[in-house]
């Protein structure tokens, strides 16, 4: 089984008191949870379902915009669509996944297309699973607890 950095293997220690990187969450949440989607709704929707569960979540509405909030908030997992107007799900993932501080965070992909195609491009690009939409509450929770260990 694949094991998952921690956040706190990710972080990046610095000295200097004015960086930039923002990881302060609640004690009491379980995890940080990024939704990308350009939709307001699909956001809006699992951010409200997420946070009644206790997980801290951060939200972008694309690839760039996820791209540099996930440097400054660093998630335990992301939730990442697909269609996506400048930078797509496919290649926002190729490019976490490539990447040497974040390239062990799960990315889930997201997405109205079903197709075997769809399916087995996010796989190719590094994305741990695909959940198509609309989504339940349900198949957001099992994604969390299939990829990181008990939530956290």
């Amino acid at each position: 089984m694949k094991q998952f950095a921690t956040t706190e293997e990710l972080s990046v220690p610095s000295n200097d008191s004015d960086s930039e990187v923002s990881d302060t969450r609640h004690p009491e949440s379980l995890a940080r949870v990024m939704i990308v989607d350009d939709s307001v709704t699909i956001r809006r929707t699992a951010e409200t379902l997420l946070k009644r569960e206790g997980y801290d979540v951060v939200t972008a509405e694309d690839g760039f915009e996820a791209l540099s909030r996930i440097v400054d908030k660093r998630p335990d997992i992301i939730f990442l669509d697909i269609m996506m107007p400048r930078l797509d799900g496919y290649q926002t993932c190729a490019v976490i996944k490539n990447n040497q501080d974040f390239g062990t965070t799960p990315v889930i992909m997201l997405s109205s297309k079903d197709s075997i195609f769809d399916r087995a491009r996010g796989a190719l690009v590094g994305s741990e699973q695909y959940v198509t939409k609309p989504f339940t509450r349900e198949e957001l929770l099992d994604a969390i607890q299939q990829h990181l260990k008990h939530g956290e």
